[in-house]
């Protein structure tokens, strides 16, 4: 028996006016380790101009004098743009990751502030969910994107009328563009997908380098998406699987508590240390593009050795997650967001 309490089961057909009791991922860059859908503090999204449609196959952009593209991968093209990427991984082993999901519909029913809460609504929430998009990005060992396509967005089957969502993460994804006609006809299939990228090179290998921000839901849905079966029933082994697949892994969230000046979510550290962003905010494509270049950006402001980048400080760990200093801050931040608003703000 699943010891769950439900928050919001909506499977409505249309789209209601009525928000429910709290907004998922409305804000990543709070201390919470919960899956806040914006990486901003405005629910408009940003873009480089105007807002895209991820029907279309792809959008183009200038980005440091060269013409960079984002492509959207649907079922009819997913096994030719698989065929691409397994190409480009040999000379650009950095993939930057972003995922967009239908919110957070569910809590463990478990003390609110034991050591296992946050992982036990990870997984509630990713086992009962699906997946919507997926955004990858791939750059070099020096930070410089690959040539001419350096960006795909991997559209999943998701069907409004039947399947489980939160409805203001809904909202947000329309407006920032994501065509829902479009996951219901076309979208991928979620274990053909998984097949394709067991071989594609992107995973079992320590040489590829896997960057993201603030990432135990995006993680959770990757593994979901591998393994094809429910998340592992505690964080130890949870750990243990991500690191079958993920050898090698970095958390911007997680980097940014250990410097002084870095807070926020993913645009405001972006705009903090000056990085571009390309395409339309809460399309993961975008957000993974942009996720790469202020890795970069703050590996060589804050994390140089001599003349090369050191990850021993801040590998293999996840913002709010496992045994880190951030779990710390998770908990204090949660019991003050307790206090104040009765466990209905978005951000817990």
């Amino acid at each position: 028996k699943k010891l769950v309490r439900f928050l919001i089961t909506s499977t409505m057909s249309t789209l209601s006016t009525e928000s429910p009791p709290f907004n998922p991922r409305i804000n990543r860059g709070n201390l919470s380790p919960g899956p806040s859908h914006s990486r901003s503090h405005s629910p408009s999204p940003r873009s480089s101009g105007e807002v895209h449609s991820n029907a279309v196959s792809k959008y183009t952009f200038e980005y440091k004098s060269e013409t960079l593209e984002i492509r959207n991968v649907w079922a009819e093209n997913l096994e030719e743009e698989m065929a691409v990427i397994r190409e480009i991984i040999e000379d650009n082993p950095y993939v930057a990751m972003d995922t967009e999901f239908p919110g957070v519909v569910a809590r463990p029913i478990s003390e609110t502030y034991s050591p296992d809460f946050h992982y036990k609504s990870l997984k509630v929430n990713v086992d009962l969910l699906k997946i919507i998009q997926l955004g990858l990005s791939f750059a070099d060992e020096e930070g410089n994107f690959a040539k001419g396509c350096p960006c795909w967005q991997f559209n999943f089957k998701f069907d409004l009328k039947g399947d489980m969502f939160a409805q203001d993460s809904i909202d947000l994804l329309v407006n920032s563009g994501i065509s829902f006609q479009d996951h219901a006809t076309r979208g991928i299939d979620p274990l053909r997908f998984g097949e394709l990228i067991m071989v594609s090179g992107l995973v079992l290998d320590d040489r590829v380098k896997w960057v993201s921000f603030h990432s135990g839901y995006d993680y959770g849905y990757m593994l979901k998406l591998l393994t094809t079966v429910d998340l592992p029933s505690d964080e130890k082994s949870f750990f243990e699987t991500l690191r079958l697949y993920f050898p090698t892994i970095y958390d911007i969230k997680y980097m940014t508590s250990l410097c002084d000046g870095h807070f926020g979510g993913l645009q405001k550290v972006a705009d903090d240390l000056g990085c571009q962003r390309i395409g339309t905010e809460h399309q993961a494509g975008s957000d993974s593009l942009l996720t790469m270049t202020t890795y970069f950006a703050l590996s060589r402001a804050k994390f140089m050795n001599g003349d090369k980048i050191d990850d021993s400080k801040y590998k293999n760990e996840l913002y709010g997650y496992g045994t880190n200093h951030t779990v710390r801050k998770g908990t204090i931040h949660a019991q003050a967001q307790h206090a104040s608003s009765g466990l209905t703000n978005g951000d817990l």
